[in-house]
């Protein structure tokens, strides 16, 4: 079945004023091979072996700015901790509206669905990830998932859970993240963060819920992984 997407117009990194024009799906299946990520076979996604060259492909494509790296195409251990543990925890998220924040590959909104989440909402402010979350939504016949940019500046409202894997990559970005994520738990909503140990996530008042030795997304190795609930 193909996914039920709703792509939305949004600015180029976030930026008010400026739009771009949805991404061609075939790019995505064009510069990306299809990979289980190990930590969550249960989805397939469209991933890239050799990100320098799809990094070029982009910078050359008319669909979207190519200045932003592609970490659309890749499987983060943060991401996969949500995935994973949505998947062994389903209560968690099963009849209720799902945010999935940075949403990237896609990966932790289709395991919400398939964990029995009611609807998701899956926001990026990358063009290419808005494509990539629905061309893998159909690679893997899952309906229910929209697709959105920047929501950062928003109220979280009609959402229930909010899911947000490796979110807190630098200072920057936390400074940004963090205060939506309070609002949301201020809000009623059930709050998870997947991280790697990232610096820049403070865990002072985080609760932990689950950690997983994820494999390294670029050579070998594994990293421990937290997934963090907002009390």
């Amino acid at each position: 079945m193909p996914a039920s997407v709703a792509a939305v117009p949004a600015a180029r990194g976030g930026l008010p004023g400026v739009t771009v024009r949805p991404v061609p799906s075939g790019f995505v299946r064009a510069h990306t091979q299809v990979r289980r990520p190990s930590s969550v076979p249960e989805v397939r996604l469209h991933v890239a072996d050799d990100v320098v060259a799809l990094w070029e492909a982009m910078e050359a494509a008319d669909g979207g700015a190519g200045e932003t790296p592609p970490f659309w195409a890749a499987a983060w251990p943060g991401g996969q901790a949500l995935a994973r543990y949505v998947l062994d925890t389903p209560g968690v998220v099963a009849g209720r509206a799902v945010l999935d924040l940075g949403s990237g590959s896609g990966l932790v909104a289709l395991a919400a669905r398939l964990a029995g989440a009611r609807t998701v909402l899956a926001s990026d402010v990358d063009p290419f990830s808005r494509t990539a979350v629905g061309v893998n939504a159909g690679l893997n016949g899952v309906t229910g998932v929209s697709v959105t940019g920047d929501v950062l500046g928003r109220d979280p409202a009609g959402i229930d859970v909010v899911l947000a894997g490796d979110v807190c990559y630098d200072r920057e970005m936390t400074g940004r993240v963090l205060p939506f994520l309070h609002r949301a738990r201020d809000r009623g909503c059930d709050v998870f963060v997947g991280d790697p140990g990232r610096p820049h996530l403070p865990q002072e008042g985080l609760q932990a819920v689950a950690a997983y030795d994820i494999p390294e997304t670029e050579g070998p190795g594994l990293r421990r992984t937290t997934v963090w609930r907002l009390p």
